[in-house]
């Protein structure tokens, strides 16, 4: 199984395929998903510091550009799937934003 690093945490294992944003959440990483995983909204944004998090597809690629995200290493976790080890780091969470995480994703 893929193990997932949060700098501040302590790692963790994910099984292959498990989206990103829900392995985070299920180990109570801090990590707004504001749209329910559909990449809509651009809050689950995480920066991916070590390992492959995969191509990046149509919908994520299009909703990136659209908001001028631009930054190789940023990418919405709603639409990562865990496939290899990861160090990734959150960049919206609910705790510094006040906001509530969101409807959870659906796998």
């Amino acid at each position: 199984m893929p193990t997932i690093q949060v700098p501040g945490q302590n790692p963790f294992e994910a099984e292959a395929g498990t989206k990103l944003v829900l392995a985070l959440e299920d180990h109570g990483v801090d990590i707004l998903h504001r749209c329910g995983g559909n990449a809509r909204c651009t809050t689950c944004r995480v920066e991916v510091l070590e390992g492959d998090a995969g191509a990046v597809g149509e919908a994520e690629a299009t909703l990136l550009a659209a908001k001028g995200i631009t930054e190789p290493n940023v990418r919405l976790s709603c639409q990562i799937r865990v496939e290899s080890d990861l160090t990734v780091q959150p960049l919206m969470t609910a705790s510094s934003s006040g906001l509530e995480p969101g409807t959870r994703p659906q796998d």
